[in-house]
Formats: structure tokens, C-alpha cells, sequence
């Protein structure tokens, strides 16, 4: 842990890591300790601070890549410049020993290598930050892939994480700093990189993304072999698609860009509203295209390990700013995000709505093909979060997912017009959803919970009956006690009155002679004075 620590400070050393702290936002004790630090004397050189960490987060090794690769999708927290370049990290890695991913498919198929497969390749096809794929043949005969988790991987992590979490927290006792809220941002990484790590997780969410496309002319997703599967390793049918960033190869066999792109688009949109459940980390390397059909394309998709969803009023408050942004109708959009609690319900919408006016119209006045999708959206988290929005992380994982899209479909295609694209997609979605036809699913959906219902319907009636007369008699017990606590309280002070007059008039009678040579030789006010002080005594 200590050499680590080192190791890392070393690193912070080298790039001038501390130059990216807002100095003077920092509590004076800290900006005193960077002022005197013996960092300063270390020349910064003419790299930019983005380039900087992005070098910083490579020579620390894969799981603070992987972190560079997940804070690069927060652009609503990142300076643009950083954001930019953090998207470069790369997940080409070193790969561990070709002897380590024998022993440990071994370990977890309880089987030797042989009894496994038919044919295991020790040179891995890939390596990434957590996992390394293999290639492979079963003795049915089918060709496959074996993903294997890194040895050792969790226990480096969960050390990485440890310090990650100190470092969160000194940043969080910043202001500038805590604005980014470091902490949850750690806290949200963690929660994914872990989930990585198991890898029958990232099967189930494979086998639930190739029954959503099951026959489907959109997307191909290849097979899981669940006899072969465990916590670390995986085993998947082997696909020969061409990776979409191959644009030469993709041009070569004759693949019809646009209908790819478009198609692109249809995908994410049948995920996001269809099938509530998306592949949210579909970057060029986890994307190919069949080679059959290039006239009509296929995607297909691979690594599953992060997917997102969102809740059904969340799918219809996005539907509905969308389309509302289509029309341009920004007081609708202001109205849709109080509504759903995205911001503070004192947030006026009329002054939201200018806000966003200001900063989409300049956007949306451009020609449709040369609008990103993604930065109006953006450009929307940006103002809301002026109004005190809480960042949701699952709109977050959902824009990634959009700008890595769109970025593709324009690369694919330049012209492409992702908002004529989507609009027809979405406009159908929601009148199917609002319309007869989604009021009729529904129902059929719900029917058979209704049906097991229905018998015990009387019963139900009964007991909520019952229920209802039961509060209603307790009810009027209250009230009755109530009452008779009040006539009790009344009841004392009739009586504490009279004792109080009855006392001081007792007192007037013993004291009268004295008073009376007292009263005569005093002013009227003091006399007036006198006799209200008495009758409001008389009163208590």
C-alpha cells in the first residue's frame, strides 16, 4: 500500500498534478503548503493540463484509465478541454501471460484446458484494463472467445479505490472542488468497475440484449455459453463482423453508410424507449458490422458489461423534452424538468425556460444535419444545473451513450440528420404509449394480476368497509373524550376564577382600613391604576 502511495505521489510529481487544483478557491493553510511545496521548482513544460492528467492516468496503469475513460463521459462537470482529452485514453494495455489465463480457466471451470476446449490460443486477441479475450474452439465444434478476468485485479483495485476515496475527500473540502462532488463521483465509479468484475453479470445483461434483438435485421449479439461461464471468465460465440471504425474496410466491401448510421440511431432509440434496457458503452471498440447483406447493414454488439435503464416516467419526461425540443418550446421543457423534480419545485419556469432559450436558440437556429443531438442536451444539464438540478445518473450514463452515437453516425456518415432521424421514432413511441393502442397493452399486462385479483375482490370490499366503520367509531370516541376534556378544563377555571376573587376579595375585607388612609391621600391616576390592576387580577 505504502509503495503504491508512492508510486502514485511520484506520478502527481512528475506531470504537476497540483497545478490543476484552484489555489485560490483553497483554504489558506493548504495554498501556503502548495506556495512553499517543493513541486513548484519542477518545470510544467508546454503540455496542457488535460494532456497532463491524461498521461498521469496511463502511467498509473488500467483501473485509472478505466476511471479516465468513465470521468470523460461527465462533461457537466469537466472543463471542455480535459473532457476532450481524457476521451483519448485508450484500453490497448499490456496483457498478462497467456500461462496466467490457462490456470485461472482452470480454477474457474474446475477442468483442465483440454477437457474445456478443443483448441485454446495462449496469445490473446485483446486486452483491456480489467479483462483479456481469447480465442477458442469447443469440442462441438463452434469457434469462441474466452473473456478472462486480469489475476489479481480486485485486490489492486480495491487499494486504488482506497486512495481515490482520500483524494475525494480532500478535494470535497474545496469550493471550486466540491461543486464536482468528487466523492459521489468515486463512489458511482466503483459501483460500475465492480460490477465488471463479475462477469456473469455482463452475461445476463448479453443474453437479455440478444432476446430484445432476437431475428432483428438491427443488431446481432452473440451467443453466451453459460456452460462455460463463471464469476471470472466468460465464454461467447466468436463474430468476424468488421470494426465500425474501419471505415476503408467497411467502404471496400460496399456497406451502405447512411442506412448504417441511420440505423445506429434506430438502435439506441429501440433500446432506450422499446426495451428499457441499453448498452451503455458502445464506443468503436465494442461495435461491428456483419459482412453478409452490406446493402443492408447489421450492427453487432459486444461487451455488455454496463448497461443502463430508466424508470417509465423518466421515459416519458425524456420523450416529451425531446419533442419539445424539436418544437422549439422551451417553456415546456422548463415546465417537464419541475414537474418531474429534476429541479427545485420553487424554480419559476418562466425564468428556467429564458435560460434555456439563451443557450439552445444559437443551437437549433444552425441547418438540422449540422446540430448535435448531444450538445443540446449538454448544453441543458449545464443551464439546469444553474438552477440547482441534481445530476441523474442515469441521464448521465444515457447522454454518454447518445454523444458515443452520434459521434459514430457522423463519422459514419457526415450528413447525417440524427433529429429528422429520431423525431417520426419518437413521436410514434409516444402516441403508441399515450394512444389506444398503449392503454390496451397495458391492460393486457396487467391483466392477470387483475384476474387473481378480482376473486378476492368482496373480501377486500369487506375488510375495507370494516375499516372504514372501525376508524369512523374510534373517531367518535376521540371526539367525545375530547369534548370531555374540554368541559373539564373549562370546569377548572370557572373554579380557579372564583378561588382567585373569592381570595382577593377576603384579602380587600382584612386590609380595608389601611387601604382606605392610603387611598386618600393619593392621586385619581394612581387610584385608576390601582383598581385595574385588580380587576385584571380578578380576571386570571
Amino acid at each position: 500500500m505504502s509503495f503504491r502511495l508512492l508510486r502514485i505521489l511520484w506520478v502527481i510529481t512528475r506531470y504537476r498534478l497540483d497545478t490543476l487544483l484552484p489555489l485560490e478557491r483553497m483554504p489558506w493553510y493548504l495554498r501556503l503548503l502548495f506556495i512553499l511545496s517543493p513541486l513548484r521548482l519542477i518545470p510544467i513544460g508546454k503540455r496542457s493540463p488535460g494532456e497532463r492528467l491524461r498521461l498521469a492516468l496511463e502511467a498509473l496503469g488500467p483501473i485509472f484509465v478505466k476511471f479516465g475513460q468513465l470521468l470523460s463521459t461527465r462533461r457537466d462537470l469537466l472543463p471542455e478541454e480535459i473532457a476532450d482529452e481524457l476521451r483519448r485514453l485508450q484500453d490497448q494495455v499490456p496483457p498478462f501471460p497467456g500461462r496466467e489465463a490457462r490456470e485461472l480457466v482452470e480454477a474457474e471451470l474446475h477442468m483442465s484446458i483440454d477437457e474445456a476446449f478443443a483448441h485454446f490460443e495462449p496469445e490473446p486477441l485483446a486486452s483491456a484494463s480489467i479483462a483479456q479475450v481469447h480465442a477458442a474452439r469447443l469440442h462441438t465444434g463452434e469457434e469462441v472467445v474466452a473473456k478472462i478476468i486480469r489475476p489479481g485485479i480486485e485486490h489492486i483495485m480495491r487499494q486504488d479505490m482506497a486512495l481515490m476515496y482520500r483524494v475525494a475527500g480532500v478535494l470535497a473540502r474545496i469550493p471550486e472542488a466540491r461543486r464536482l462532488r468528487p466523492v459521489e463521483v468515486v463512489r458511482d465509479y466503483e459501483s460500475t468497475l465492480f460490477d465488471e468484475l463479475d462477469l456473469h453479470k455482463e452475461a445476463a445483461n448479453t443474453s437479455q440484449l440478444k432476446r430484445n434483438f432476437k431475428d432483428s435485421p438491427l443488431l446481432y449479439v452473440p451467443a453466451t455459453y453459460w456452460s462455460h461461464t463463471r464469476r471470472r471468465v466468460m465464454v461467447q460465440e466468436r463474430i468476424y463482423g468488421v470494426p465500425v471504425a474501419d471505415l476503408a474496410a467497411l467502404k471496400v466491401q460496399g456497406t451502405d453508410l447512411k442506412r448504417l448510421a441511420e440505423r445506429g440511431v434506430e438502435i439506441f432509440f429501440t433500446q432506450v424507449f422499446r426495451d428499457n434496457f441499453f448498452h451503455a458503452d458502445m464506443h468503436p471498440g465494442n461495435i461491428f458490422v456483419a459482412r453478409e447483406h452490406p446493402n443492408d447493414p447489421q450492427y453487432i454488439a459486444i461487451d455488455c458489461g454496463i448497461v443502463g435503464s430508466l424508470t417509465r416516467e423518466d421515459q416519458d419526461y425524456l420523450a416529451r423534452n425531446l419533442l419539445a425540443f424539436f418544437h422549439q418550446d422551451y417553456y415546456e421543457v422548463a415546465a417537464l424538468h419541475i414537474e418531474s423534480g429534476w429541479v427545485g419545485e420553487n424554480t419559476r419556469a418562466n425564468e428556467f425556460a429564458a435560460a434555456i432559450r439563451t443557450v439552445c436558440e444559437p443551437i437549433l437556429e444552425k441547418p438540422l444535419k449540422d446540430i448535435s443531438f448531444g450538445q443540446v442536451l449538454l448544453g441543458l444539464f449545464k443551464t439546469a444545473r444553474r438552477f440547482n438540478m441534481e445530476v441523474q445518473p442515469q441521464l448521465v450514463l444515457l447522454q454518454k451513450t447518445l454523444l458515443n452515437i452520434e459521434g459514430l453516425g457522423r463519422q459514419l456518415y457526415p450528413d447525417l440528420d440524427l433529429w429528422t432521424t429520431a423525431k417520426p421514432y419518437l413521436e410514434q413511441w409516444m402516441k403508441e404509449r399515450a394512444g389506444a393502442s398503449g392503454f390496451w397493452d397495458s391492460l393486457k399486462r396487467q391483466a392477470p394480476e387483475l384476474a387473481r385479483q378480482l376473486p378476492e375482490l368482496p373480501s377486500v370490499a369487506h375488510h375495507a368497509l370494516s375499516r372504514i366503520e372501525h376508524e369512523h367509531r374510534q373517531r367518535h370516541r376521540q371526539a367525545l373524550a375530547l369534548d370531555g376534556i374540554q368541559r373539564q378544563l373549562q370546569d377548572r377555571r370557572r373554579i380557579g376564577r372564583r378561588l382567585r376573587l373569592g381570595v382577593l376579595l377576603a384579602g380587600l375585607a382584612l386590609a380595608w382600613q389601611p387601604l382606605s388612609q392610603w387611598a386618600a391621600g393619593q392621586p385619581w391616576p394612581v387610584l385608576l391604576i390601582a383598581a385595574t390592576g385588580l380587576l385584571l387580577l380578578a380576571w386570571q
